[in-house]
């Protein structure tokens, strides 16, 4: 699909979208509880769809209702010896552990990108919670047979979070005791701390956590509830391009979006305030608009996807805005460094990238152009919106990868009244 996108004003209220990492977190969690979990407010981006259908192969049955799914679990019985990921990095990194907990053989498919990311994590580890493990080289196909163990175990979390996401979650469930999960080097501690609160709010035994050095289970009883009701908060990361939108296009109000959020991309507001832009910040709701922009410095080591956004607003920003962690971007649905580098270089936006640093030198103007998403959901969004105050109109190509996290992307953006075709 080819989206056009010409320079527009921007206005009104929006409600932010649900937060993929929430649903997806809950739908693991619904499966390991036993009983039945309703969840409020479900997202149905093609990753949270790609989770629903997991836990249904893992044995779960879900009921879709009028802004609720009703999930029945009696835990992992898996009715199937094959899991398609999609092309969701934390679905395979999270409910592959959870799928081990079963004896039956499991092959683990994605799509997309999906199975040239390294897996070799699982290699590594699995063997030690005695799980039999075989792969493509350290990428997919990955098949694996349990039931795993808990041991105390080390484990590397310098690549992702989400590996640990699913062992904290499978430990829980296989009732770990008085064993520990070590990690070195943990990138992205929020969203480690969102798997904690997800945990607690489905009733699973939730592990000591020893300042995300070590995660340690204690031998005492635990009773979970036989029935929950979640609500999935809205999504810090698709709401950072509403919130940049706003920055550089026009005034718009935010609605939806938690301010004591655990989730690493609301990290977003400091970037935004650093620009200069104007924004007030309430429980209820956030309001954002066009001010003169400086450029900011700003480390995205623990939030990467706030990259694409940020650029977007750095380009506008007058000087050369820092922004750190790019060797957090080479193992997403893109190497998004050398992406944003080459579509942005296509509006005439120069970007450095330097070691952990990347340099966007802004204020100077950005043209329409011809773009490809590279079937990356946040370039393609990254883009749309810094064609909102391009010269000329902005094509971009495989524009339907929002779907995997944002569908009303486009959609939302002609409610605040662009001009999108």
């Amino acid at each position: 699909m080819t989206i056009t996108i010409y320079p527009s004003a921007i206005s009104g209220t929006i409600q932010a979208p649900t937060s993929k990492s929430s649903m997806q977190r809950a739908c693991a969690a619904a499966l390991l509880t036993k009983g039945i979990s309703n969840i409020i407010n479900p997202g149905y981006s093609n990753d949270d769809k790609a989770a629903l259908d997991i836990i249904q192969k893992l044995g779960a049955t879900v009921e879709v209702g009028e802004k609720q799914l009703s999930i029945t679990s009696t835990g992992v019985q898996p009715v199937s010896s094959e899991i398609n990921c999609g092309e969701s990095g934390l679905s395979i990194r999270m409910f592959t552990p959870i799928a081990a907990l079963s004896n039956q053989a499991i092959t683990i498919t994605g799509e997309g990108s999906l199975p040239s990311r390294p897996m070799d994590f699982f290699d590594e580890i699995f063997p030690q919670i005695d799980i039999e493990t075989s792969s493509n080289k350290g990428k997919l196909p990955l098949h694996i047979k349990g039931p795993l163990q808990p041991k105390t175990i080390e484990i590397d979390g310098s690549l992702s979070s989400q590996f640990l996401t699913g062992l904290l979650m499978a430990y829980s469930a296989a009732g770990a005791s008085d064993v520990s999960i070590k990690v070195n080097n943990l990138k992205s501690r929020p969203y480690i701390d969102l798997t904690l609160q997800v945990m607690k709010d489905f009733g699973m035994k939730v592990p000591e956590n020893r300042n995300h050095e070590a995660f340690y289970y204690t031998p005492q009883a635990h009773i979970p509830p036989s029935k929950v009701t979640y609500t999935v908060e809205g999504d810090w990361s698709g709401a950072a391009f509403l919130l940049v939108a706003g920055a550089i296009a026009g005034d718009i109000v935010i609605k939806g979006l938690d301010v004591f959020s655990t989730q690493a991309d609301k990290a977003v507001l400091q970037a935004v305030m650093a620009s200069g832009a104007r924004i007030s910040v309430e429980a209820a709701q956030i309001e954002v608009g066009p001010a003169p922009l400086k450029a900011f410095h700003f480390d995205a080591t623990d939030c990467p996807d706030l990259f694409p956004p940020l650029v977007a607003l750095a380009a506008f920003c007058n000087g050369k805005t820092v922004i750190e962690g790019v060797s957090r971007l080479a193992h997403k649905e893109s190497n998004r460094g050398i992406t944003l580098q080459e579509e942005f270089g296509k509006m005439g936006v120069e970007i450095t990238l330097q070691n952990d640093l990347m340099i966007i030198d802004g204020g100077k103007g950005l043209n329409g152009a011809t773009v490809h998403s590279h079937h990356d959901h946040r370039i393609a969004m990254a883009c749309a919106v810094a064609a909102l105050k391009a010269q000329g109109e902005t094509i971009i190509e495989e524009a339907e990868a929002i779907n995997k996290s944002y569908p009303d992307f486009y959609e939302h953006l002609k409610l605040l009244g662009a001009t999108v075709r």
